[in-house]
């Protein structure tokens, strides 16, 4: 079966290459002069044409970006892509062919300066714009009735029970929809530390609405059930 991120996401790679010379690639990427320069140089060129073909998927929802600035910014990913493949080569497993693996860190690092530009020159709320964020429950009175019970204790959940970090952080990605790259890049901090303290402001969340007995316990952490 082929690789759908093979098949529908990135260009196919180079012509005349086997179908799988993913040692000859580690091979030459580990090799040092002209044979890791030469290696890296191919490379590049390869993850270039996936970063250009990641932009040209989706400028259409980019309105306002030149060509010039997309492929700038796919440059800008390949660059940052290459060295990110070179620092982790002994973290390929060869579950996928080499050039499958690597084209992966393009498309997520032109996926995140695509997201990052697009967020430029817009404002990063860490206010709610819209407490309307529940599905309604139904549509009869009864039903009614317990959405705005939920609404009103999600609400005063998120105003008492987190921390004021917390809060910014929950309103921000789940509530506004704000890119957690885009975030992290505001805020000057790390993805990693992002999705800990969302991780942390909805167990609070969901613990602040089970003691109003709109939902169930949280489960106990290890630590919390010692």
């Amino acid at each position: 079966m082929q690789n759908p991120l093979t098949a529908s996401a990135v260009p196919e790679p180079e012509a005349g290459l086997r179908r799988d010379d993913s040692e000859e690639w580690l091979t030459s990427l580990r090799a040092a002069g002209s044979e890791r320069e030469l290696a890296i140089g191919r490379l590049h060129g390869l993850l270039l044409r996936a970063a250009r073909f990641e932009t040209a998927r989706r400028r259409p929802a980019l309105p306002g970006i030149g060509g010039k600035e997309l492929d700038d910014l796919a440059v800008q990913a390949v660059d940052d892509a290459l060295m990110a493949v070179l620092a982790r080569l002994d973290t390929f497993r060869g579950a996928s062919r080499f050039t499958t693996w690597a084209y992966k860190f393009a498309i997520y690092e032109t996926s995140v300066k695509l997201r990052r530009r697009a967020w430029r020159d817009r404002e990063v709320s860490l206010e709610p714009e819209s407490w309307d964020v529940l599905p309604d429950g139904g549509t009869g009175p009864d039903q009614e009735v317990e959405h705005a019970e939920l609404l009103t204790g999600v609400r005063e959940g998120i105003a008492g029970a987190l921390t004021p970090h917390q809060r910014n952080v929950l309103v921000a990605l789940a509530l506004n929809g704000v890119p957690i790259d885009v975030l992290a890049d505001r805020l000057g901090t790390a993805r990693g530390a992002l999705y800990k303290t969302l991780h942390d402001a909805r167990r609070k969340l969901r613990a602040h609405l089970a003691d109003r007995g709109l939902g169930p316990a949280p489960i106990p952490t290890q630590k919390e059930a010692e």
